[in-house]
């Protein structure tokens, strides 16, 4: 009998999920919101470019074509690679366009049994004679309802889409406050290219935040309006935002994303002999941070504008919270036509917003808010179930409980591919989506519950040590091999996989490193 496969987003993973099922014989059905594939990236700015260099995100059996010869390409020429893809695989046909997986709820066990477990899913097997998920799918075109049964459900929805964060305010000092508009990054860029240059031309404009989103929005707040209506970008916190070393013709793949860097830090199930090399090699790991961090305050004159983030890179690397800067934002700040204001706090008032300690407010018609989403409210709510609910979400001090960033020990035929982040993630879900497809064809079998909790409690640790506050984001961008080496232990393959001990240490690992041989 063909086994059913629901997958949820037909994103990057969504579609990595969909070719690599499609491989093991199994009958796939995705289900994407939008009329097009391709997730957050049908919904960037304008003026959006890739984060990750070129020869890190791309797809291991399909190359980037010969006429894009950027290391950074913009979002059209990014949505044409994965549209292409998507095209030369023929998946297109397993996808139904338009449709909002509302719920999803598990049928065939009771609470109290699935409770009793000590295997995934009671047999350690992906599937199961008696157990299904109910999907409940809305057509937004029609506004119908209908049920699916499938035998094993893979979300990948992403975290940075969907449901928006937005910031608690005190009684009567919140948007309410405020006379002029209010928004979220995620509702400009909803916006069409017209649209939002209307939006913001000629008004005295406020962006909330400092990671990418907030960065290319002031960035065409300046296009737009110049130093006649400077765009105050409001921060809480300085990050590591990163050069474009690629035209400097250097890679930072060389100093992070090989073997050798990932021997200056602590790895989760690590042995003595590791364990003891890592904290011998702790003043290197030191020297590696403060040589780019220097580089970083030297190229952007960082001391001159108070923006020294107190953290370091490598806590900023293991946090996912690095970026590329666009191409001139400093020196916009340099002209006057962005204002970089820190605020711990913030409120509105009539005419702006007022930052804590300060007097005066910022004055301004337009606020919009840079400040992320709910990813874990979003993958919680998928659940019709209270006791699943509570399984993916974990406890409030630990993040989302994932073996191997995918599974989670206590919830039955089901993966969630995207949502714990990488600092490449098109190679790291593509990994994630091989391994998943060779457990459901059975090529190896799940631990026990237990002994996934246990690993799961590591990673935790991990994080929480070299992420600091910013553990719960789920990241493994400082072991990116040490990860990929487990994932390759559990298929069967060899871990190493390149030629020579010189390469194996010094050499960056990429996509094309995990080829099939």
């Amino acid at each position: 009998m063909e086994r059913k496969i629901g997958i949820v987003g037909a994103s990057v993973s969504g579609l990595l999920a969909c070719k690599y099922i499609l491989s093991k014989g199994f009958h796939p059905i995705v289900f994407e919101s939008q009329s097009s594939i391709g997730g957050v990236w049908t919904k960037a700015l304008e003026t959006t470019k890739l984060q990750t260099p070129k020869p890190f995100y791309q797809f291991s059996d399909f190359a980037w074509p010969l006429s894009v010869t950027e290391y950074f390409p913009d979002k059209h020429v990014v949505l044409d690679y994965i549209e292409a893809y998507a095209k030369h695989f023929h998946l297109l046909n397993h996808i139904k366009f338009n449709t909002k997986v509302a719920g999803i709820e598990y049928e065939g066990f009771q609470d109290e049994e699935i409770q009793s477990w000590s295997l995934w899913g009671g047999t350690g097997e992906p599937f199961s004679s008696r157990g299904k998920w109910k999907l409940i799918v809305e057509d937004l075109n029609t506004l119908s309802t209908e049920i699916y049964q499938v035998d094993f459900v893979i979300f990948c929805v992403g975290r940075f889409s969907g449901l928006p964060n937005i910031p608690e305010f005190p009684p009567n000092k919140g948007p309410e406050a405020f006379h002029g508009k209010v928004i979220h990054s995620m509702e400009y860029a909803a916006m069409d290219d017209e649209k939002a240059a209307e939006f913001i031309k000629g008004k005295r404009v406020i962006v909330v935040g400092f990671q990418k989103s907030a960065l290319d929005i002031a960035m065409e707040c300046c296009a737009a309006n110049g130093v006649e209506n400077p765009c105050t970008v409001l921060y809480r916190t300085a990050h590591w935002h990163l050069p474009d070393y690629f035209k400097r013709g250097f890679s930072l793949a060389y100093m992070y994303f090989n073997r050798f860097s990932e021997l200056m830090v602590h790895k989760p199930g690590e042995g003595f002999l590791l364990g003891l090399l890592a904290t011998i090699l702790t003043p290197l790991r030191w020297a590696y941070s403060k040589f780019i961090e220097s580089d970083i305050k030297r190229k952007f004159h960082l001391a001159k504008h108070g923006m020294i983030p107190t953290q370091s890179f490598l806590h900023e690397l293991s946090s996912c919270l690095t970026s590329t800067v666009p191409e001139k934002f400093y020196d916009k700040v340099e002209d006057g036509e962005i204002k970089l204001k820190k605020a711990p706090s913030f409120s509105f008032c009539d005419n702006g917003v007022m930052v804590e300690d300060e007097t005066a407010p910022i004055e301004a018609e337009v606020v919009i808010l840079a400040t992320g989403f709910k990813g874990e409210k979003k993958l919680k709510d998928m659940f019709v179930s209270q006791t699943f609910q509570n399984f993916i979400a974990g406890s409030p001090d630990t993040a989302t409980p994932l073996y191997r960033e995918c599974i989670q020990p206590r919830i039955p035929q089901l993966a969630v591919i995207g949502y714990s982040e990488s600092n490449a993630n098109l190679y790291t879900s593509e990994i994630r989506c091989r391994w998943l497809a060779e457990l459901l064809d059975g090529t190896f079998k799940l631990p026990s519950i237990e002994e996934m909790e246990k690993d799961v409690r590591k990673w935790d640790e991990y994080l929480k040590q070299y992420s600091g506050g910013y553990y719960r984001r789920k990241c493994i961008g400082a072991l990116h091999v040490w990860y990929n080496d487990q994932l390759c232990k559990d298929m069967g393959w060899n871990p190493r996989r390149k030629k020579g001990l010189f390469a194996e240490f010094f050499e960056p690992y990429g996509p094309l490193d995990y080829v099939p041989s």
